[in-house]
């Protein structure tokens, strides 16, 4: 690796670390320097603005998150496509009470952005990569005859993400134990409904 791709790496673990506590939006290049012990100009030089620091730190941090949620279940041997994406869940929540208490996918997701908007791009992106991997997770278990075969697995990552989205909200309103219990016992729920009736 390159001296200065090294130093992007570092730059890039700082300002996750900052964004964690933080959130994407208390990223500055000024801010950033001082704790990274640069120069405002020589950091400037490896991201140009603040919406390619803060995209770059997104893309970062799915790469944090694809390590920490869903790498350890391709590694570990599962009873099931239900038990895996239970794990993966379980991660999941994890991931999303280790900032803040909070999810920063959705703390930085805005409904009215730029179409040239850096930040908002490389968190679709990201998403749209977790939202794509729980599909093909629910037609695995259509094939191997888990799942009822008429599921609509786009319909079923809906719900997923809906029970996590009121989690997220729950939790925020100290409405939600620190287990989740209340998502899991909707997971409980739409597993009744999806598996294959024997």
């Amino acid at each position: 690796m390159s001296k200065r791709k090294q130093t992007r790496e570092q730059i890039l673990s700082i300002a996750f670390e900052m964004a964690s506590r933080e959130g994407l939006e208390s990223l500055t290049i000024g801010e950033l320097a001082k704790r990274v012990g640069m120069s405002k100009s020589g950091l400037f030089a490896h991201f140009n603005a603040r919406s390619n620091l803060q995209a770059a730190v997104v893309e970062y941090a799915g790469e944090r998150f694809a390590e920490r949620v869903i790498a350890p279940c391709r590694d570990a041997s599962h009873s099931s496509i239900e038990a895996k994406i239970r794990h993966m869940l379980d991660n999941w929540l994890t991931w999303n009470g280790s900032f803040q208490g909070s999810c920063m996918f959705l703390d930085a997701w805005r409904e009215s952005h730029t179409e040239d908007d850096p930040m908002q791009h490389a968190l679709e992106a990201t998403i749209k990569k977790w939202l794509n991997y729980l599909h093909i997770q629910f037609e695995r278990g259509i094939e191997l005859e888990e799942f009822e075969q008429s599921l609509d697995c786009w319909q079923t990552v809906y719900e997923l993400y809906g029970l996590y989205l009121s989690s997220h909200l729950f939790r925020t309103l100290g409405l939600e134990a620190d287990g989740g219990q209340k998502f899991w016992t909707g997971i409980d729920e739409l597993f009744t409904r999806v598996r294959a009736k024997k």
